[in-house]
């Protein structure tokens, strides 16, 4: 499995850091079963991130089209009520360290960014996970109507009126779309995956190394309904 982990200016690095060591800790111990890197809808960049101006380095473009699995990330930035969220037209321009994550996130819908993660999310052989904020960026793209996702509680009601069963879980598993909660949910998040694609032996043994115990229990539309609860 090939894993695109996605920067875009003011992303979180916890949201990156926290599945890339995992998912790559998995390559090695899967002796090369999983592989990771970090594109940016441009291409190779240094991509500034909203927390304290950290840099990462996106070594390639996006390829939507690739077998495995996209990543996107959410962002950091200040919490609150945004000044205004960018429309599609209002091109990116630049940004500050102190706008708000709703103003980084809908920044991400004047790049080119939205058509890459439509096209991987229309293709069969490419999933699509998301951490926190990663959710709505796929959610304001117009990409998860009618599915169900999560994402950081606070942004909960916004997934919810994109047309999305939001679903309060640390970890929702809807098929191709694999999405996740607050940003240390990244860490169960690369578990997980790596359980589901590679085996629950790879990802124990993961878990061991980074002394990490996945939290909750992965939410999927199977079962009965819950009834009184």
């Amino acid at each position: 499995m090939h894993v695109q982990v996605v920067l875009f200016d003011g992303f979180d690095p916890l949201d990156v850091v926290a599945p890339y060591e995992v998912l790559y800790a998995g390559g090695t111990a899967s002796g090369g079963a999983v592989s990771v890197e970090l594109v940016s809808a441009e291409g190779p960049r240094e991509v500034v991130s909203g927390t304290g101006g950290l840099v990462l380095r996106a070594t390639g473009a996006l390829d939507p089209g690739r077998a495995g699995l996209v990543l996107v990330p959410g962002a950091s930035g200040r919490v609150g009520e945004p000044d205004e969220v960018p429309d599609h037209d209002a091109g990116s321009g630049p940004w500050r360290q102190d706008e708000s994550v709703p103003v980084l996130l809908g920044r991400t819908l004047t790049t080119g960014l939205p058509a890459l993660l439509k096209t991987a999310m229309d293709d069969p052989e490419v999933a699509v996970a998301a951490v926190c904020g990663g959710s709505l960026v796929l959610a304001m793209a117009g990409l998860l109507e009618g599915r169900r996702a999560t994402t950081h509680h606070l942004g909960l009601d916004l997934l919810d009126a994109t047309g999305v069963h939001a679903v309060d879980a640390r970890i929702v598993d809807d098929g191709d779309l694999v999405t996740a909660a607050g940003v240390t949910s990244g860490l169960d998040l690369g578990l997980y995956l790596l359980e589901r694609e590679v085996g629950p032996r790879i990802a124990h043994a993961v878990e061991r190394l980074f002394a990490h115990e996945r939290r909750g229990t992965v939410w999927r539309a199977r079962g009965p309904v819950p009834a009184g609860l």
